[in-house]
């Protein structure tokens, strides 16, 4: 069985905390974070632990305490099933005693079973939004996870939650902010090159836009692209916000 008697002490929400503060983005936070919670779980190597993330409109983000966990979660993207996958969907503990007599995914446990893992645990962590969150526990031996060390990890799952949850915000507002920007760019890139097609053709705005977009047509390329292109002709270089 599974020595779950690690992590459950004060100071780990603390230690997540920092965790957060102290990582540039999720995928660096999420990669500490599974590294504590495979230690919570065992004394030594022997569990192998990842996370996965779904969010709306990217892809699922995936951390591990190691290169054989990481595969391990992979499998589960090959399949679209899996105790963490479910884990994360459902909010529910899914755990496989055996993959040789598990029936809920025969294909996955098949594929699963050959790299050496015989039980997993997948344990919801419990978010807001559209995002939803897994941790994922392998072992190669057989029923290795304890009702006690089951309750130590969905313990940790709710203590990390405030964490991942803070650390999903950062990235949604980091990504915002970004996108923000590349869009007032693109804006005035546009407007730029309008302004220089109306100074050349001594023409009104609306017919300058007109000639960007059968520029645009014509080439089959997007429109600031059709603009930068208009902008470079005059040797001018990538376009600069104030604020950059």
């Amino acid at each position: 069985m599974i020595d779950h008697q690690r992590d459950n002490r004060p100071g780990v929400p603390g230690l997540l905390q920092d965790m957060v503060l102290h990582s540039d983005d999720v995928e660096e936070f999420l990669t500490k974070l599974v590294t504590v919670a495979g230690r919570s779980l065992s004394a030594d190597d022997e569990v192998l632990c990842g996370v996965t993330l779904l969010r709306a409109r990217t892809r699922t983000t995936v951390a591990s305490n190691g290169p054989h966990a990481q595969k391990l979660d992979e499998v589960q993207y090959e399949y679209d099933d899996g105790p963490c996958l479910r884990a994360a969907r459902e909010g529910a503990v899914q755990y496989v005693r055996d993959f040789d007599a598990e029936e809920r995914f025969p294909e996955y446990s098949r594929a699963i079973a050959g790299h050496g893992v015989r039980s997993a645990l997948g344990v919801p962590i419990p978010l807001e939004g559209d995002a939803t969150a897994a941790l994922n526990f392998y072992s190669p031996l057989v029923d290795a996870f304890s009702e006690e060390a089951i309750a130590a990890a969905r313990h940790f799952a709710e203590e990390v939650s405030a964490s991942l949850r803070l650390a999903v915000r950062i990235a949604e507002l980091t990504e915002s902010s970004a996108d923000m920007r590349a869009a007032m760019q693109s804006r005035t890139t546009i407007d730029l090159a309008v302004g220089v097609i109306m100074g050349q053709n001594r023409c009104s705005q609306d017919a300058a836009m007109s000639i960007l977009k059968a520029a645009s047509s014509a080439r089959n390329i997007k429109l600031r692209d059709v603009a930068a292109s208009v902008l470079e002709s005059l040797g001018q270089g990538p376009v600069r916000l104030h604020f950059q």
